[in-house]
């Protein structure tokens, strides 16, 4: 009997020794990443963030979230493979559909960063993102109306970003987009910002002219606002005091709005004067997220 009970003992303390392991081993696969970010915008129903690490050259999700009209996260801390966590180089935060049926990032990179030990700060210069964080961005615009067959009593009711002075020639001066964005002008009519058009190339035309006249208009991005005017607002009009935007656009786009990223912002002269030569100020340190990620 003694060595029955001795045996049966010994057995229950191997069994307990080796259930602990296992408990201790599954503990020891997981571990967090904590991020702290700022600027980013609310996506809408349509579209959240993902963040990713790279991992052997490769992405590995590392959690989606929402951000509400405050700016707030849905959610800071993700637990995550240890492994994958401690052999991590960099973060990239993407936007991505929501739902999304594809498991792979999209090619919207927002900010990214390396780790350097513990954590990566993250930015929308890093190859990663953007590529720039735009702060050599310049441009000018003037007001005209090109497209309106010769009439020149609504010349104040169009923007161009153009300089007439350069033969004419381009009137903004930015980096080109990696895939996945776009620029757009934005002119902001009694409180109301009224897009100009998407663009790639400052030497070319925007995709837009449904507000423009009949005519052609200058191979610049740019718009008349003479036709199909959006609700509340009458063409043509006068642009005068108004606010004018170059934004960084996400492609495909979560809003009709401009997104946070608005590099350059103009504010145009009251009374303004017509084909004269109007400088934009440099926005973007002031709208460009970024933050850190801790593991």
């Amino acid at each position: 009997m003694t060595k029955r009970i001795i045996f049966f003992s010994v057995l229950l303390t191997g069994l307990f020794f080796l259930t602990g392991c296992g408990d201790d081993d599954t503990a020891a696969l997981t571990d967090t990443i904590t991020l702290n970010v700022q600027g980013l915008e609310d996506l809408g129903t349509d579209y959240a963030y993902e963040g990713w690490i790279i991992v052997n050259g490769s992405p590995v999700s590392a959690g989606i979230f929402t951000v509400d009209a405050n700016g707030v996260p849905s959610q800071t801390t993700f637990e995550l493979d240890a492994d994958d966590i401690a052999n991590a180089t960099t973060y990239v935060l993407t936007i991505e559909p929501s739902p999304d049926s594809d498991p792979s990032p999209s090619s919207t990179h927002i900010i990214a960063g390396d780790f350097t030990n513990t954590d990566a700060v993250l930015t929308v210069g890093h190859d990663a993102a953007l590529g720039d964080d735009f702060t050599a961005a310049a441009g000018s615009y003037i007001l005209a109306t090109p497209t309106d067959g010769g009439a020149t009593t609504d010349e104040n009711s169009g923007v161009w970003f153009l300089d007439p002075m350069a033969g004419p020639g381009a009137g903004l001066d930015l980096p080109t987009l990696p895939a996945g964005w776009a620029y757009e002008g934005w002119a902001v009519i009694d409180g109301t910002p009224v897009t100009t058009g998407t663009f790639l190339n400052v030497n070319e035309s925007d995709a837009l002219a449904i507000y423009s006249g009949s005519a052609g208009g200058p191979p610049f991005p740019g718009e008349d606002f003479l036709n199909n005017a959006p609700e509340g607002l009458t063409f043509p009009t006068d642009l005068s005091g108004s606010t004018i935007v170059i934004s960084v656009e996400p492609v495909p786009d979560n809003s009709a709005a401009p997104f946070t990223l608005k590099p350059l912002v103009g504010t145009t002269p009251n009374p303004a004067i017509d084909h004269t030569s109007y400088q934009m100020g440099n926005n973007a340190d002031a709208t460009n997220p970024r933050g850190t990620v801790t593991r």
